[in-house]
């Protein structure tokens, strides 16, 4: 064990802490959580935990649910600046005025979102249950859903609903094009195409499977192919790699990178639990406004398949 993982170790038992890390963050971190996962997984492992201190190894969104969750439970973001573009392409302001257009429809958010902008919608989801989130709207009421148009879409395709679209996106997502499958393709013809709902339609006709990225990663372990081109932040061949050793994995794009996840390292974790800050913290009325459509999307589970 090296010196900064037996610091960061000593300093989680003091201070009873637990450390939760999404599939896109860096390997050195993905290997200090006690839980990595999806933004579904890590959602739900926030309601779950028995410690003094959470530290949120992800984007700001993501911590902010966490202390939604858990109000009496710090939580850590090892680097503030650990953003998320797409979150940003909301607001609480625009999403009331765009409710007042059509004071009818279902408010459904994606979990990639502000906690001000959560507290005004109606239910969230992930790309884990986004499909079964909808599919359980009453089929009278039109939807409107934030903020990712191109989740949004696919989730329309699945269900033959009437959603309107926010025009939000993922930059990353947004960045895996046609031509990059079509020449993975072209390199690995036998390799089967799993996509992220984030991704243009485009991209996901392309596909074999479509899927969160939890999904993602149980769609391959359990395929009998071989080998896979991922449509998906970069950072996800990492857990892929582990959980199927036996696999070959490609990434679609080479410009399919979150430097905000990148943002997080060892040193950072280290720093935080020894300062206890940066602290997320959410106001209140917010976080009373956010808790009932976070713990709606938790109820709803994962998509049938």
């Amino acid at each position: 064990m090296d010196t900064l993982t037996k610091e960061i170790q000593e300093l989680r038992e003091r201070r009873n802490a637990i450390i939760l890390a999404h599939y896109y963050q860096r390997p050195e971190v993905q290997d200090l959580a006690d839980r990595v996962g999806d933004s579904l997984g890590l959602a739900r492992a926030a309601t779950e935990v028995e410690a003094d201190v959470i530290v949120f190894c992800g984007v700001h969104f993501m911590a902010e649910t966490a202390a939604i969750l858990n109000p009496d439970t710090p939580v850590l973001l090892p680097d503030t600046k650990s953003g998320c573009p797409m979150a940003d392409m909301i607001t609480r302001e625009a999403l009331e005025e765009r409710k007042a257009d059509d004071p009818d429809a279902v408010v459904v958010t994606y979990v990639n979102s502000s906690a001000a902008v959560k507290a005004s919608s109606d239910i969230c989801c992930t790309s884990a249950n986004a499909v079964r989130v909808v599919e359980d709207v009453p089929a009278e009421r039109p939807v409107l859903f934030t903020p990712d148009r191109n989740l949004g879409h696919y989730v329309r395709r699945r269900t033959g609903r009437n959603i309107m679209l926010w025009e939000g996106w993922c930059p990353t997502h947004e960045r895996i094009l046609p031509e990059h499958i079509l020449e993975r393709k072209r390199e690995h013809p036998d390799a089967a195409v799993v996509v992220h709902p984030e991704c243009p339609p485009a991209v996901i006709d392309l596909a074999d499977a479509v899927a969160s990225t939890g999904g993602m990663l149980d769609y391959c372990a359990a395929s009998e192919c071989g080998a896979f081109i991922i449509g998906t932040e970069s950072g996800f061949l990492y857990p892929l790699e582990r959980r199927c050793p036996d696999k070959k994995f490609y990434a679609a794009s080479p410009v399919a990178d979150c430097p905000n996840m990148k943002r997080i390292t060892a040193g950072k974790v280290r720093d935080a639990l020894e300062s206890m800050q940066p602290r997320v913290t959410v106001p209140d009325d917010i976080a009373r406004d956010a808790r009932a459509p976070i713990e709606r999307m938790l109820a709803a589970g994962r998509d049938r398949p």
